[in-house]
């Protein structure tokens, strides 16, 4: 690279460097901005590396203008709208890649410059992960670097120096730039609003559920929230994060019951018994706002900074979606019962089915109920189960397509599903057996990192599980699925359903699955160094800043504390003066033992003397010619390495001729 910049001209290198520089800064944006958008992009800035390159003219305006409009018009017809964040930063990026085809002079470079550190900026509203800062980070080094080269007049370094310039004023800035992120006033909320389609690609729970829908949402490995238990953590076979009640079921999809036509919750009897589980939550932004807490969530449960709702149905949601990340603490008691003793008739609204739907279904219903006269709910039940598990029933995330009577389709045709299937014909069965039943979506389980001792609730833990009632026992949760796949519960989702490896990786998603290989140790290791980015960078809120101030100001002002700080400056200083005394650099430090030789005969160089200068009251001195001759060379040879002039042998070999000069002056 040193060697190519060296046969370009001083204009070529440095807009070559630029729009590197452009290059990583647009290059993150491929993977979300549509492909035409990219395409232009990549082709304007091959346009005017060709230009640089062949040293031709910039394109006029008149052509450049039209083009310009058409590309804006285009982002207006691909988005519908000009603002938002996908829009706005396609606008962005077309704009910074027009403007590199429309420098004419100094000013225009900076433009682009600040135009690219702008758009460098827009990365954080996509990704916010380790490798995305690290990234951004090399960029912003080479952006500097860019706007280093075009200040300099005289002789420019090589490119690797100036990096590593660049790199160091970086570096003795982050100090500063922690100091004020640790220390400066947060700001309760955000400083600017986020962009409306900002958590347009977010996925979560929807307050429906059809055939397909949690499968599809088992296939990401987004992770939905976090975990830390301050009380011994429940087993893995009773982590059940409760979200939302489904009630109305219309052939297909099951939905939310309205409002309107929920009971009062001042008439639900709740009755939780045993200790409760404390925990806390980290719950990443998903722009709705339903909350999924472990069953059955605490009656005290808060959420600062926020207007909470909840149902009859013991669904907590908050009152505006959720669009950052949410930490909150809770607690759930795991033995409880809800609304044991209510009157029967006030549970009629959970045996409704839909007229015309699922004739076979409600034909088995019958049978069973006739088989067990005066069964209660429990007994039924088990004998839904029981056909789950004798009669071949398989679990996939791959279901075939089911028809208009889906639950027939499923129970005596297909007999492959995924939970929301197992979950909605269980509850199909027991409504038409006189059992009153309910749909409930949230969360199963999740994955215990043993570095952090964090819980990780994945978008692929999504589950469906089901609720019966009974006067004796009140509502009682029924999972289905444990029935046909029992390790999804008690261990995971990717042991319970092994996906298929690609291009022959199936030994590699093994080592992951196994807790003590390598690769999954390693995993463990990055996911608790990205949860304590996310827990103290990226939510480093007001609270938390107040609170580790505290910690921090209890811990420097006692005694041990003010001893050891003490200690540390002293080193700092001491190593500080150490290095004024010996110059890091290796010209210099044979210049001051020059200078201190001819010191010692009593020609000190004066504070403001150059080399010429100090060559010339040297020449006045009493010595032989040989030292004469010496000292002129060494001072020459220093003064074109010093300044840059330059010789005909490297550095290094200039370094070595006047460390065999500086004998001979003595």
């Amino acid at each position: 690279m040193s060697r190519l910049a060296l046969r370009l001209t001083r204009d070529k290198s440095d807009t070559l460097l630029l729009l590197a520089a452009a290059l990583m800064v647009l290059a993150p944006h491929v993977a979300h901005l549509p492909p035409w958008i990219s395409a232009l992009a990549g082709v304007t800035l091959l346009w005017r590396a060709a230009i640089t390159w062949l040293g031709r003219r910039m394109p006029p305006v008149w052509l450049l203008a039209p083009i310009a409009v058409a590309a804006m018009g285009g982002v207006y017809l691909t988005f519908r709208t000009l603002l938002g964040r996908d829009a706005g930063v396609a606008m962005l990026v077309l704009l910074l890649a027009f403007k590199l085809l429309e420098m004419h002079a100094k000013r225009d470079l900076f433009v682009v410059t600040f135009l690219s550190f702008f758009v460098l900026l827009t990365n954080f509203l996509y990704s916010q992960t380790i490798p995305t800062a690290l990234f951004v980070a090399l960029t912003l080094v080479l952006l500097l670097t860019a706007q280093q080269s075009f200040q300099y007049t005289g002789v420019v370094p090589p490119l690797g120096r100036r990096l590593r310039t660049t790199a160091r004023l970086c570096a003795l800035a982050a100090p500063l730039a922690a100091l004020l992120f640790v220390g400066f006033p947060r700001i309760q909320g955000p400083l600017w609003g986020m962009p409306g389609d900002a958590l347009g690609g977010k996925t979560g729970l929807s307050d429906s559920m059809a055939p397909g829908t949690l499968s599809t949402l088992a296939q990401s490995d987004e992770p939905a929230f976090r975990v830390r238990f301050l009380d011994p953590a429940p087993p893995q076979q009773q982590l059940y994060w409760r979200s939302i009640v489904l009630g109305d079921y219309d052939g297909r999809t099951w939905t939310r019951v309205p409002r309107k036509r929920g009971l009062q919750r001042l008439e639900i009897a709740i009755q939780a018994r045993g200790q409760p589980v404390r925990y806390e939550t980290t719950l990443e932004a998903s722009n709705t706002r339903w909350l999924a807490l472990l069953e059955l969530a605490g009656p005290d449960f808060r959420l600062p900074g926020h207007r909470l709702r909840d149902t009859d149905e013991m669904e907590q949601f908050t009152a505006d979606p959720i669009e950052r990340r949410l930490r909150f603490s809770a607690s759930a008691y795991p033995e409880y019962a809800l609304q044991a003793g209510e009157l029967p008739e006030r549970m009629t609204r959970w045996l409704e089915l839909p007229s015309g739907f699922n004739p076979r279904t409600l034909a088995l219903a019958q049978q069973l109920r006739a088989q067990l006269p005066g069964a209660d709910a429990a007994r039924l039940s088990e004998a839904v189960l029981a056909r789950f598990r004798s009669l071949g029933y398989d679990y996939t995330l791959e279901p075939p397509l089911l028809g208009r009577d889906a639950v027939d389709d499923f129970l005596f045709s297909s007999k492959a599903g995924f939970c929301e299937h197992y979950a909605g014909a269980y509850v199909v069965l027991m409504r038409a057996m006189g059992v009153a039943a309910r749909v409930v979506t949230g969360y199963q389980g999740g994955e215990r990192n043993p570095v952090d001792g964090y819980l990780t609730v994945r978008q692929s833990d999504a589950h469906a599980w089901a609720e019966i009632w009974s006067q004796d026992a009140g509502w009682r949760r029924v999972d289905p699925t444990a029935a046909v796949a029992p390790e999804r519960v008690q261990r995971n989702l990717a042991l319970a359903l092994p996906r298929p490896a690609a291009f022959g990786l199936a030994p590699l998603l093994d080592l992951q699955n196994d807790p003590n290989s390598w690769l999954a140790q390693l995993r463990f290791n990055y996911g608790a160094l990205n949860n304590s980015w996310n827990q103290w960078v990226l939510d480093y809120n007001p609270e938390r800043q107040r609170s580790f101030l505290e910690e921090l100001s209890s811990v420097l002002l006692n005694g041990r504390s003010a001893l050891g700080a003490t200690l540390v400056l002293g080193l700092l200083y001491a190593l500080r003066w150490r290095r004024r005394l010996r110059p890091a650099d290796p010209l210099d430090a044979l210049y001051a033992a020059f200078c201190r030789q001819q010191a010692r005969h009593g020609v000190a160089r004066r504070p403001d003397e150059g080399p010429q200068r100090y060559a010339q009251r040297l020449r006045a001195m009493a010595a032989s010619p040989e030292k004469h001759a010496a000292m002129d060379q060494f001072l020459h040879l220093y003064g074109m390495l010093k300044y840059g002039a330059g010789g005909t042998e490297s550095r290094k070999a200039s370094l070595t001729t006047l460390k065999t000069l500086l004998p001979r002056c003595r």
